[in-house]
């Protein structure tokens, strides 16, 4: 199989050996490599490639430049028996995620709920791997994160929020999760970046050039639609301030709008994301098999409704869950782009290539 196949597939555990020792190699502690790894890998085991295995390089390049620290001192403080901060020391946003979501988490299983403010962090990636790490404890969880401005206001010209993602997961005892994540914008920027490394068209209604006007051609993308798009994107652009709200003016951290650009060229000073996660018990509120038994009922009905023809009704997270098993089995693909540089960090940290499944 050559280097640029169309058809390049690797192992989940591959994927993972390969990811924990570029990331070490680049400075990571041990700590940091697991949490990017991790979440990397759940999101492009479910599909999600655009905040997964694409990312990698992007984290190695802020780690060498000394924009991320490899090996902080994250600190919690929790201030009342259901809510803390937590400062990341601006080390890996993904760390600063799976530990901020720990402690909500463990808030929750104590008084029923659990909320943690995040500061001082980075990039996280995919805002469901939060929202599932509290989910596979038994719990509902929820995550926010702002990010610096992509996305027109509507009817704005220029952009202000950033994608600023909501993520939800709801537990199922036996199965997989009710799972959502998503944008406010109309898709994320780095669906964008996707589309044009691999030559595709965008969707229409989901970006705009610089006189914002829409177009599908990501060379000419200079922001993203919010979510609806022209004629309803006051939706999304009101969702977009409600994490922003949440992500960084409870945690005390600039506003997206004031954020240095996630894609440089200042990969020296640190940015200042912030986060917010919420877990809630459901036996806090009524029997935890009440709530299982009623969310079961829920997604039975919803997956019965009837389809337009050649199409099925899916619950969130369905396409992700099916994504997940069909990769599990025939590995992770990836794309030409992501192969060279997957291949250039193998040769740049002395590392073991990827090796294609046959």
């Amino acid at each position: 199989m050559t280097p640029d196949s169309p058809d390049f597939r690797v192992a989940v555990t591959d994927l993972e050996r390969f990811m924990d020792r570029v990331l070490r190699g680049a400075g990571a502690d041990t700590a940091s490599a697991q949490a990017v790894t991790r979440a990397l890998v759940t999101a492009s085991r479910m599909g999600t490639d655009s905040h997964g295995l694409r990312l990698l390089p992007h984290y190695i390049q802020a780690l060498q430049g000394g924009r991320i620290n490899g090996r902080p001192e994250m600190r919690f403080t929790r201030h009342l028996p259901a809510t803390g901060s937590l400062d990341a020391d601006d080390g890996l946003g993904h760390l600063a995620g799976y530990t901020a979501m720990a402690h909500a988490a463990e808030m929750a299983e104590t008084v029923g709920l659990g909320a943690v403010a995040v500061g001082n962090s980075s990039h996280f990636g995919a805002a469901g791997c939060y929202a599932l790490a509290a989910a596979e404890r038994g719990l509902i969880g929820m995550a926010f994160c702002n990010s610096d401005p992509f996305v027109l206001l509507h009817e704005g010209r220029t952009p202000f929020h950033g994608t600023n993602p909501i993520a939800f997961a709801a537990p199922l005892e036996g199965e997989a999760p009710y799972l959502l994540d998503m944008a406010t914008s109309s898709v994320p920027w780095n669906r964008v970046q996707q589309f044009g490394a691999i030559g595709r068209q965008l969707p229409d209604q989901v970006a705009a050039d610089a006189a914002g006007r829409v177009t599908r051609t990501p060379a000419e993308v200079a922001a993203l639609l919010p979510l609806g798009g022209s004629d309803f994107g006051f939706k999304g652009a009101g969702l977009g301030g409600m994490v922003e709200v949440l992500s960084s003016t409870l945690s005390g951290m600039l506003n997206g709008f004031r954020l240095l650009p996630m894609g440089g060229p200042d990969m020296q000073t640190p940015r200042g994301v912030g986060h917010f996660f919420l877990a809630m018990n459901p036996g806090a509120f009524s029997e935890s098999s009440s709530f299982d038994a009623c969310l079961r009922e829920y997604l039975t009905d919803l997956r019965a409704q009837p389809a337009n023809d050649g199409a099925e009704v899916l619950a969130p997270g369905d396409r992700e869950w099916h994504c997940r098993a069909r990769r599990d089995a025939e590995g992770v693909p990836l794309d030409s782009a992501n192969q060279v540089a997957y291949a250039t960090l193998a040769e740049k940290f002395d590392v073991e290539p990827l090796a294609p499944l046959p």
